[in-house]
């Protein structure tokens, strides 16, 4: 992977914040709510990654289903199976623009993430006779879609951020859209991106989803998820929506790992403040003290929550 040659960024025309969609101001962890759709990747980088995605390795082993969406996922293969793919998503360049999108610091949540993908295939025959619903109002019951039946439920994602970028030519595609639940209780559709362009959206703190499109025999989108870099800044990650659609040994290193990192840092850093006080001849107040291992203590419990036992978990 090339950023020099892969990267296609140009910046959203719009980023709604959390304010524009009604939503409190500190819903999340930064003010974005959802970008418009942006030039992300270029044509070659797209092509190599569905060579990558679309090889018989990752189908046969890689590929699950879920009860919240009419699709199939891609999961788990990237460092395996797809390493342009993974190189892609994981180069500090690539980070950098979602963070940026984000406007805030962000990093790829652990390799399990990056790169996941929803397959959605159709004959041709399925194509016409959706099309046909579609505008005749069939299926959709007004002929433009607004009542369309999602393919993936209302939900909220497990992880902070996502960016989908987009695997299919959408040049016939109509609908597509991400349906967002506003702080009144409203639906704002969201365009979905074109080929090689992606969206950033801070799904864990908005109810969301995504609408049927029609006009195509396939649709093919890329997600990774990511959580703020910082160890300071509040995460909110949990497993509700990935567990059952994960090989869970590797879920759940991959987990903890990165939030036993955290509290290690927290650790070092509050070290470094108890040593600071203590060279001033002074000392960090009780309270002080309490309060950050109070807090270690609800972040590790959350931990433990989040890694259910194997045979508690429902699959699929």
């Amino acid at each position: 992977f090339d950023p020099q040659k892969h990267l296609n960024f140009t910046p959203p025309h719009k980023v709604y914040t959390m304010s524009d969609i009604g939503l409190p101001a500190d819903t999340g962890v930064s003010p974005l709510a959802v970008s418009d759709p942006f030039p992300l990747f270029t044509p070659e980088a797209v092509a190599r990654m569905r060579a990558e995605i679309l090889s018989e390795p990752v189908l046969r082993n890689c590929q699950y289903t879920s009860n919240i969406a009419a699709y199939s996922h891609l999961r788990g293969y990237s460092a395996a199976h797809a390493p342009f793919t993974h190189a892609a998503w994981t180069h500090p360049a690539t980070v950098a623009l979602v963070s940026a999108v984000a406007g805030l610091e962000l990093a790829v949540q652990f390799d399990y993430e990056v790169a996941h993908v929803n397959l959605s295939f159709k004959t041709e025959e399925q194509k016409l006779s959706e099309l046909r619903a579609y505008y005749d109002g069939g299926a959709s019951g007004d002929g433009d879609g607004d009542k369309a039946v999602p393919i993936l439920g209302w939900h909220r994602d497990s992880y902070p951020f996502v960016c989908v970028v987009m695997l299919s030519d959408t040049a016939a595609m109509v609908g597509g859209e991400t349906a967002l639940r506003t702080g009144t209780g409203e639906v704002l559709k969201v365009r979905g991106p074109h080929m090689g362009h992606g969206v950033v959206m801070q799904g864990r703190y908005i109810e969301h989803a995504a609408l049927p499109a029609v006009g195509a025999v396939e649709r093919i989108t890329m997600v990774t998820s990511y959580r703020p870099r910082s160890a300071a800044v509040r995460d909110d990650t949990v497993l509700t929506t990935v567990r059952p659609i994960s090989r869970l040994p590797e879920l759940y290193d991959q987990f903890a790992t990165y939030r036993l990192e955290m509290v290690a840092e927290r650790v070092r850093e509050q070290l470094r403040r108890l040593a600071a006080a203590r060279a001033s001849g002074t000392a960090l107040a009780t309270r002080d003290i309490k309060r950050f291992l109070d807090e270690q203590e609800r972040f590790l419990a959350h931990t433990n929550r989040e890694i259910v036992d194997d045979a508690d978990v429902a699959m699929g």
